[in-house]
């Protein structure tokens, strides 16, 4: 039986831990002491005494500040900045303009903050930092989509993802317009080339997957015509071509007749793209739109 978490567990994990571990990382504090179970550990007075620079403000002064973008993007990151915000303090009302997966022009009013001025100011950067890269993330995945015109083929992600933002990465990749391939080590057979020389052969390899657990997909990444024909025969669900040429992809394409689902992998970047889905593949995964992301230009203002 499988006992691991559904994604929407783990992204929910994910959010609640990594807003503690940047929250401590700017007050100089161990993230276990900062909260235990959303009840502060450390006093509200004493968390807010932390920003030396916030500390020249009067404690009990009230402001509102906007959220705005400076560039357009795909907005991503609604409840990692909700939760910063809460983790500060609960005082804080947030207002939002838009929701997570909406299309921003520069100058687009994101959320309105209201409440306490140290906590808003401290809460700050760490919410940005959020929301800026996984808006970088979803909006280059719209962009790489859009490159792919009207072709049936689909945008995966990959596993490289920046480090302790794999669930995020992955939620936002599906609001830019792409789609999550394994999530994990544990969702899906990805069967490589040392795999194959382990188990002996593709086939033996494939068998060895089947009988462990029918219930995940089992993939093979493949380097020649013959080692796809080998995956074809033994049944998998998946065969990912390996850094093929566009007349090597095309071969594939002709040669697998829709037998199984193919993905391409390798060299794909915005001046590939286009081609490569015209090929007609099912998938052409990508690790750019994760890892080579430009954060999105993103300002609070207080207001005067």
């Amino acid at each position: 039986m499988n006992h691991t978490p559904t994604f929407a567990t783990l992204l929910a994990d994910e959010i609640r831990t990594s807003v503690l571990f940047n929250l401590a990382q700017d007050l100089g504090v161990p993230s276990n002491k900062l909260f235990a179970d959303g009840v502060g550990c450390i006093s509200l007075h004493t968390l807010l005494a932390r920003d030396v620079t916030a500390s020249l403000i009067e404690p009990e002064k009230d402001i509102t500040a906007n959220l705005i973008t400076k560039e357009d993007c795909v907005f991503v990151g609604k409840e990692w900045v909700e939760q910063t915000f809460k983790a500060v303090s609960q005082d804080v009302a947030i207002d939002w303009h838009v929701k997570d997966g909406d299309k921003c022009t520069s100058g687009d009013l994101i959320a309105t903050f209201s409440g306490n001025a140290r906590a808003i100011l401290i809460a700050e950067r760490t919410a940005m930092n959020f929301a800026q890269t996984l808006s970088a993330t979803a909006t280059t995945v719209a962009y790489f989509v859009n490159l792919m015109g009207e072709s049936k083929t689909r945008l995966l992600d990959t596993r490289k993802t920046l480090p302790g933002m794999r669930y995020g990465q992955k939620y936002a990749v599906t609001l830019g317009g792409g789609v999550n391939h394994r999530v994990g080590l544990y969702d899906r057979f990805l069967i490589k080339e040392n795999h194959i020389m382990a188990c002996g052969s593709i086939a033996a390899a494939v068998d060895k997957a089947k009988s462990l657990n029918q219930d995940i997909l089992v993939e093979v990444e493949v380097e020649s015509l013959d080692e796809l024909t080998q995956a074809i025969n033994a049944g998998v669900d998946i065969v990912m071509l390996d850094n093929f040429d566009i007349a090597q992809i095309e071969a594939a394409v002709a040669l697998n007749n829709g037998a199984v689902k193919l993905e391409v992998s390798g060299n794909v970047d915005e001046t590939t793209l286009a081609q490569l889905a015209q090929t007609n593949v099912d998938f052409i995964s990508s690790g750019a739109i994760t890892k080579h992301v430009k954060a999105v230009d993103l300002s609070l203002r207080v207001q005067l």
